[in-house]
């Protein structure tokens, strides 16, 4: 039986996906085999020693103490892509928002008073101040081409907008599903020069925080709208205000409201409803606890922001996964306690990422926990695990 501790309210499509027979699911449990949550900050909390899986249902892991895990050999996996849509929709609605005016007309209609003649005066004399502009024909820069980001492309593609790119990583997967027509940006800086709107579809990291600065800032067009539904970090609030109150760009849109940004009446700030739609929830829930479950039971790792992706279809023997530090010798300190135990490799798969390696060892008889223990003992092992018959 697996035991698996919700740290957030986690939807039922994902949480079905875990047979009662087989798993123990509460929000308060003891030695748990995994974990699964949204938005609890993880980073002060105390990890317990059984620990070999964390769950993610979103994209980002900031909330995660994914260095620390990683040295426990525990595998951190989260839900790439299952709520793009969501966020493609939110995006889209974030340019409209500031091309139209649409949050300052709305609130300049809720304090109209008097009777319907003195209303429609005041219709008729305030509309002037909301004149906007529409999106086909402006340019649409996009930083990060991954599950959203080629979404948000493709969706301005079809909305009459020009769009260009950039991704140093993008993958292949990627690159095939993006319009043909999006055009490739040198760098970040040619793509901010380029645009009248910006968005960001990429992790906080430390290379990415502030992104958008100062004097990035100054390269892009006068009047042009930036949109930030990534990570809150990723814009520069001060510099953001300054351009702003210069009239350097025309508005802010983001999913972060900060104190310094909540009264200005060119930034709409949406308090971080990017993905908050039932049916994302569902999705992520749903990729998260597929992937938790395939690891804890046959090895199989999918969807994982520390370990490399490992698939291996199961055989007749029995199943051994052993995490460790990318160094030499290792597979062959492994195959040696093995072979000493007379056992006979069926099957594997060693495969690495940055300072992290990782084996799935199929064997035709049990493993001896003789065998286990010197493997365990092995210099640079992390973490071992048997998985006789998918237990």
């Amino acid at each position: 039986m697996f035991k698996v501790l919700t740290l957030n309210n986690i939807s039922p499509a994902g949480l079905d996906r875990l047979p009662r027979e087989r798993y123990e699911v509460a929000s308060e449990i003891r030695r748990p085999d995994a974990i699964l949550l949204r938005s609890f900050n993880m980073h002060e909390m105390e990890l317990p020693e059984t620990l070999k899986a964390v769950g993610r249902a979103g994209a980002g892991v900031n909330n995660i103490p994914v260095d620390r895990l990683t040295r426990r050999g525990v595998a951190v996996f989260n839900a790439p892509g299952a709520n793009a849509n969501a966020v493609k929709e939110l995006v889209v609605a974030g340019m409209l928002l500031a091309a139209r005016n649409i949050c300052q007309a709305w609130a300049y209609a809720r304090g109209l008073e008097g009777d319907a003649v003195a209303v429609h005066r005041q219709v008729e004399a305030g509309k002037k101040r909301f004149v906007g502009f529409e999106l086909p024909g402006r340019t649409l820069g996009v930083v990060g081409l991954g599950s959203i980001g080629v979404q948000v492309a493709n969706a301005a593609i079809a909305l009459g907008m020009n769009v260009i790119g950039h991704d140093q990583q993008i993958t292949v997967q990627r690159a095939w599903q993006l319009s043909s027509q999006v055009q490739q940006a040198t760098s970040v800086d040619d793509l901010l020069a380029r645009s009248d709107f910006v968005t960001f579809h990429t992790p906080l990291t430390e290379s990415t925080r502030h992104m958008i600065n100062a004097e990035r800032l100054a390269l892009m067009r006068p009047g042009a709208v930036v949109l930030n539904f990534a990570r809150d970090g990723i814009v520069d609030n001060t510099a953001i205000r300054a351009a702003l109150d210069a009239g350097r760009i025309y508005a802010y849109v983001c999913d972060f409201p900060h104190p310094d940004l909540l009264q200005h009446d060119r930034v709409v700030a949406l308090p971080h409803i990017g993905a908050s739609t039932r049916e994302a929830e569902e999705n992520c829930a749903v990729m998260v606890a597929d992937a938790v479950r395939d690891y804890l039971e046959h090895g199989i790792v999918r969807n994982s922001v520390n370990f490399p992706e490992v698939v291996m279809p199961r055989t007749e023997g029995h199943r051994l996964a052993v995490v460790n530090s990318n160094v030499p010798n290792m597979v062959g300190q492994i195959s040696t306690a093995l072979a000493k135990a007379g056992l006979n490799i069926l099957d594997m798969l060693n495969k690495s990422r940055g300072e992290v390696a990782y084996n799935l060892v199929d064997v035709n008889a049990p493993v001896p926990e003789s065998t286990l223990a010197e493997i365990r003992s092995i210099d640079g092992v992390l973490a071992v695990r048997l998985l006789n018959n998918g237990a």
